[in-house]
């Protein structure tokens, strides 16, 4: 509330009557009221699907966790038992895979992006866009036609690969906008002192966005460890432990697609035990990506 003092300076500098200077206060605190109600009203909305699938997921998939699910492969149906142990760890060899396809060729493509201007910076950056769009099931395909044909065989190597198609845009976009917010006095300070332009971008630059640059990545990485559709056409499925990178392999989102339409309600309990596992790992990630987003600024 504004003081009655403050109410009269007012109306003498905008040479407004006090009732008018009220009048005018009044209102714009509840327009306030009226945006902040809107602002917790948006911010319910954005919340509560993902706590009701947080919620949802975790009661469904709760009955079915043990140790067994960590440690043992799949049983056939009416066998009491089993996990998804091969499918856990093939889901982290082909992300691993995708992080080695991706990370290099999407950062060093954003530092491209970010320190060069012309008509091939455009074209990269319009590339990168297009395929952020691009449905992760026509890499899936694309993979298919380019890999698993001419070696007549699903491989871990064409899921990896797909997968690393879909991050590369993703990482490259986010490293150029890290990069972006670099004081460019930084840089200048840096060449300024003698060092190359490429060792003052490496040391002073890129070190200064890395916590940024590392958060892409994880959040990159959360992304494509749900992907199903491209996995369906690379890297298939097994219902074993994987025999080599050029083998079909097993894959959480793969597998629990597999048992959810499925027939058998022991199989639909796994499949949503897995989505639990498969959705802490997507949330460990992200919380991971956050920690690692905080800047040594902000520690401070």
């Amino acid at each position: 509330m504004m003081e009655p003092g403050c109410v009269a300076a007012r109306s003498t500098q905008l040479g407004l009557s006090e009732r008018q200077v009220e009048r005018s206060v009044r209102r714009r605190r509840w327009q306030d009221r009226v945006m902040q109600a809107l602002m917790v009203l948006s911010v319910l909305v954005v919340v509560t699907p993902l706590f009701s699938l947080l919620i949802y997921v975790g009661q469904s998939g709760i009955r079915g966790l043990s140790l067994d699910f960590f440690t043992h492969l799949p049983k056939p149906v009416g066998v009491p038992g089993g996990g998804m142990a091969n499918a856990i760890v093939g889901s982290t060899i082909l992300v691993a895979l995708a992080s080695v396809v991706g990370v290099p060729v999407g950062v060093m493509g954003g530092i491209f992006l970010a320190r060069s201007h012309g008509r091939l910076a455009d074209a990269v950056r319009f590339v990168a866009q297009v395929l952020n769009g691009v449905p992760s099931i026509v890499v899936g395909l694309a993979v298919y036609g380019l890999l698993v044909l001419p070696m007549k065989t699903y491989s871990a190597w064409a899921g990896g690969i797909a997968l690393g198609m879909l991050m590369i845009p993703l990482v490259t976009l986010n490293t150029e906008e890290m990069v972006r917010l670099v004081p460019r006095d930084l840089n200048e300070a840096a060449l300024a002192l003698g060092i190359p332009a490429w060792l003052a971008t490496l040391r002073v630059v890129v070190r200064t966005a890395l916590p940024g640059i590392l958060t892409g990545i994880m959040l990159a990485v959360a992304r494509v460890a749900g992907e199903t559709a491209p996995l369906l056409f690379t890297a298939l499925n097994n219902a074993f432990w994987h025999q080599g990178l050029s083998n079909p392999i097993a894959s959480l989102p793969v597998t629990i697609y597999t048992y959810a339409v499925s027939p058998y309600e022991e199989w639909h309990q796994q499949a949503w035990t897995g989505a639990l596992v498969l959705v802490g790992m997507v949330l460990g990630t992200n919380i991971l990506s956050r920690i690692l987003g905080r800047s040594r600024y902000d520690r401070r």
